[in-house]
């Protein structure tokens, strides 16, 4: 089947995830509006609140705000890494080419479509007087199945059908335009799109290509030098536990919360141009290309998983858990990408391979704490953890998920 349409979701995708628009705008806020407009923001995420009323309670917080100023903090949002070629290849290939935002009003969409010469841009539609937010919007694209809509009227101007089309989209918003005839494409997806995409890729936008043009192959590849450094980091974790042996397991978790707390302002001046000089530097060193224009979170939550693992199971099924999370994930993640070319079902952004490789050094970091049947259960519970497609980090999962089954284990 030859495509002849390849549609985009924008924030996340194509503009790095975590540098939202609202967020970017949001820091011009008072305090009581930030902490309203995260707060909203929470209420979207656990689904107590649909994303039409949370982006009108939105941008009724940006009343009065100019539509230049809007535009000017839209521009420093970087583009993610190769997606001008990304688009000029798909050009070359003569196919048509779409985004679709919920999140972005259309006049910014339109900026960015003409930018990168893209053939149709929807977003929401933005009340304006005098080029002021009112703080009104409206539109399809922000109404339940809207970017479905919105598709469905791009198919049939151009006169094609959803089998004719890729879909390329990271979050559960974008569920409604993955058809079953389609080619979907996840990009670092979330938990509902990696159970739904015949694709997943995690590191460039120009992975995408091969996958279009049906040449894409083995799966197998060297990690990259930053690759490798951040899952050495994450490895070295496992001396947590010894050190938290011999030092106090009390003090070695406040130890890793505070220096949550460093890292997390290091990250926030980063984004802002205003780098740490240690800090910022490993990041950058131990991140991917993509990643460098966000709030890296990765580490926070290996902190906190390893923090809570320490604090909330007995000894020695905290160090255990904090093995198997450190020695596996991460013999998962290299080898998966050196050998993994049999991607597991229900997610494709798992391999067999990384499975089987991440279960024997789990097995083995949580054998130097427990007897050989715990730490064989719970290396297998860990991995299996791993594979799953959950909405909850892995680095928190995975221990804590292995922690609570060898403390209930007779």
């Amino acid at each position: 089947m030859r495509r002849k349409l390849v549609v985009f979701d924008v924030e996340g995708v194509l503009l790095p995830r975590n540098r939202y628009l609202i967020f970017e705008v949001g820091r011009k806020l008072s305090s009581f509006q930030f902490v309203k407009l995260l707060f909203l923001g929470l209420l979207y995420e656990v689904r107590l609140l649909s994303l039409e009323l949370t982006l009108k309670e939105v941008f009724k917080l940006f009343r009065g705000t100019s539509v230049k100023e809007l535009s000017d903090t839209f521009k420093e949002i970087p583009l993610l890494p190769h997606a001008e070629m990304l688009f000029a290849k798909l050009r070359e290939m003569g196919l048509k080419t779409a985004v679709i935002s919920s999140g972005l009003p259309q006049i910014l969409v339109e900026d960015l479509a003409s930018q990168l010469s893209i053939d149709y841009a929807f977003g929401l539609e933005l009340e304006v007087d005098n080029n002021i937010i009112t703080g009104n919007i409206k539109g399809e694209v922000i109404k339940k199945d809207g970017k479905a809509f919105t598709l469905r009227r791009i198919l049939k101007q151009e006169n094609l059908a959803p089998k004719e089309c890729v879909i390329v989209a990271d979050d559960r918003n974008n569920s409604s335009i993955f058809y079953p005839d389609a080619l979907k494409i996840g990009y670092r997806p979330d938990s509902a799109i990696v159970q739904k995409s015949d694709h997943v890729i995690t590191e460039d936008l120009l992975e995408i290509l091969p996958i279009i043009k049906g040449t894409h192959g083995s799966r197998c590849r060297l990690p990259s030098r930053n690759e490798a450094i951040r899952e050495i980091i994450h490895s070295i974790g496992f001396l947590v536990a010894f050190a938290s042996m011999h030092i106090g397991v009390v003090e070695v978790a406040s130890l890793l919360l505070l220096m949550t707390v460093i890292y997390a302002a290091s990250e926030v001046a980063r984004i802002q141009w205003r780098s740490s000089p240690l800090i910022s530097y490993v990041t950058l060193n131990a991140s991917t290309s993509s990643e460098r224009h966000e709030f890296v979170a990765t580490p926070i939550f290996l902190a906190l998983g390893v923090a809570l693992s320490l604090l909330l199971f007995p000894a020695p099924f905290n160090y255990a858990s904090i093995a198997i999370v450190t020695l596996g994930d991460s013999a998962a993640s290299i080898l998966g990408r050196l050998f993994g070319n049999t991607p597991i079902p229900f997610n494709k952004s798992k391999s067999l391979e990384g499975f089987i490789g991440g279960f024997f050094f789990a097995f083995l970091g949580a054998a130097c704490f427990l007897n050989l049947q715990y730490a064989l259960i719970g290396a297998a519970a860990g991995m299996f953890v791993e594979l799953l497609p959950l909405p909850i980090n892995d680095n928190l999962s995975i221990p804590l998920g292995t922690g609570v089954l060898l403390t209930l284990l007779p």
